[in-house]
């Protein structure tokens, strides 16, 4: 089994249904080698059928309570634990895998994005509409998968020691109808919501502000041990650049960025309006 964890690489791919895939045949696998139904399975981990099979086909990524159960179950003290961490460290593209090494411990993030509401903000309904508008080929259950993936992310934000969020979103962003009106509604319930704890700040970039200084959305991210880095994004790829130089220049973009946007209690009113205007 040890063998296995070591060949992930390898047999996961690289996109999340595949993570979640390979993770849920080695579970079936496993139950089979232990002559268990997916009915007795269930009463043992104290689940659903459906739920058994939704994991075992790939549809369901299992919770960490459920990998605990099947360790126990199965006689493989955490090994089907440790195999769910790192598939959810494989679950992103490969080019995005070592960001989100950095994300789950980084002190500090600062973001500015222009079309989109930040991933680390978005809800589930958004995201969906978001990757649905990106994929329009995937399957509901690879979709599901690409949105599950990216609510995982947001632990870090509940994390004992979180980052501090300071977050930058374009006026465009959040009047674009992502969805339908009823998904934008809640998109901003859950930024005001977001807004009130004390280590996010958002703030809002209006029309009025003119040309933005960055055309692009980025992320600049600090790491107790890597210091600080630039995360941003081109088409179907992403960087990852600690030059000093690279950081010190998108650093004085940001800033700029701040000081363009709307104060916070300002940020707040006009997200509260745009919610409003949705409403109708």
């Amino acid at each position: 089994m040890s063998e296995e964890i070591r060949e992930v690489d390898e047999e996961v791919g690289e996109t999340p249904e595949e993570a979640g895939a390979w993770l849920g045949r080695e579970i079936k696998c496993a139950r089979d080698h232990a002559a268990l139904t997916q009915a007795t399975l269930a009463v043992h981990c104290a689940v659903e059928r459906s739920y058994v099979s939704r994991v075992e086909s790939g549809t369901r990524f299992p919770s960490e309570q459920f990998v605990e159960a099947c360790d126990r179950i199965f006689g493989t003290p955490g090994v089907y634990t440790r195999m769910r961490s790192r598939v959810i460290d494989m679950e992103h593209p490969g080019w995005f895998r070592r960001y989100v090494a950095l994300e789950r411990e980084a002190t500090e993030l600062c973001g500015y994005t222009n079309s989109f509401v930040a991933g680390l903000l978005q809800t589930p309904d958004y995201a969906r509409a978001v990757f649905r508008a990106a994929h329009p080929r995937a399957s509901e259950s690879q979709i599901t998968s690409r949105v599950e993936a990216r609510m995982r992310r947001h632990k870090v934000l509940d994390r004992q020691d979180p980052p501090l969020l300071w977050a930058i979103i374009h006026e465009a962003a959040l009047r674009t109808v992502v969805g339908d009106p009823a998904v934008m509604v809640r998109q901003l319930e859950h930024l005001l919501l977001a807004a009130e704890r004390p280590h996010i700040t958002v703030q809002v970039l209006p029309f009025e502000a003119g040309a933005p200084a960055a055309g692009l959305p980025f992320i600049l991210l600090t790491h107790d041990e890597v210091g600080r880095i630039l995360y941003s994004e081109t088409t179907g790829q992403g960087y990852v650049n600690d030059s000093p130089t690279v950081v010190t220049q998108w650093g004085a973009i940001f800033d700029r960025l701040r000081m363009a946007a709307e104060s916070e209690p300002r940020s707040l009113r006009l997200m509260h309006s745009i919610m409003k205007e949705h409403v109708r």
